[in-house]
């Protein structure tokens, strides 16, 4: 079992930032992907970021403008959102792969964190 407890996110204004945490704990939770996804009201949760294989993956919808980092000795991710959009307002997840490669898919991901909210304001 992996667990997954997730920090920050909250109330920003267009162009603000925010900053997400997740920490891991558990079985072979150093040696797995970790992943961001969000899910906004009606809509399928979708992929915005993860540290996979050693690499960082990013949503085109959020390239450029989002930043995941890990810290291997804390086992933890970040997510640092920065130029923050109304459409960036979801509840967001924090995922832990299957494995050390588990890319962007989201049936890859199998334990999750409790979700935070992100709300954009303009």
């Amino acid at each position: 079992q992996v667990q997954l407890v997730q920090s920050g996110g909250g109330l920003a204004q267009v162009g603000g930032s925010l900053r997400l945490s997740c920490a891991a704990s558990g079985r072979s939770a150093s040696r797995r992907a970790m992943g961001w996804f969000r899910q906004a009201p009606g809509k399928e949760r979708e992929f915005v970021s993860s540290w996979s294989g050693g690499m960082p993956y990013y949503a085109e919808s959020v390239k450029g403008r989002f930043s995941i980092s890990r810290d291997d000795a804390k086992i933890t991710v970040y997510l640092q959102t920065n130029s923050l959009k109304p459409e960036d307002t979801a509840v967001y997840y924090c995922a832990a792969g299957r494995g050390f490669g588990s890319g962007t898919q989201l049936d890859q991901y199998s334990y999750w964190g409790q979700g935070t909210q992100v709300t954009v304001s303009s």
